[in-house]
């Protein structure tokens, strides 16, 4: 049998990225993390990052440009990006989702810019 030890996390202990994420509880091939009150403004140049990921809005709304796609994302829709597709978002209104990423995206400088 593997660990079995649950790990609980509380947000406002979290550690913090540079992009403004917020890292919540983390497995050997998950992690979590929280886009907290995103403030509205211009969107970020596309990139493309070594892992998937996937979302829930909680509340606000942003544009998901994605491989020449481009949907808008609302409280209560969810969203895949696919590991090392180019994809940007734009804030249309202040943002708060969660997001999980497999692997987990703080690992080995994998969500640095």
């Amino acid at each position: 049998m593997g660990d079995t030890t649950v790990t609980k996390v509380d947000s406002k202990h979290s550690p913090s990225g540079a992009m403004g994420q917020k890292y919540l509880a983390s497995g050997v091939h998950v992690g979590m993390r929280l886009w907290e009150s995103q403030p509205e403004g211009k969107g970020k140049k596309p990139h493309s990052r070594d892992y998937e990921t996937v979302g829930y809005v909680v509340k606000g709304r942003a544009e998901l440009h994605l491989e020449g796609q481009m949907v808008v994302l609302e409280p209560g829709d969810s969203w895949v990006v696919p590991r090392g597709s180019t994809h940007s978002y734009k804030i249309l209104e202040s943002f708060t989702a969660v997001e999980a990423t497999s692997p987990p995206a703080h690992a080995h400088g994998r969500d640095e810019e």
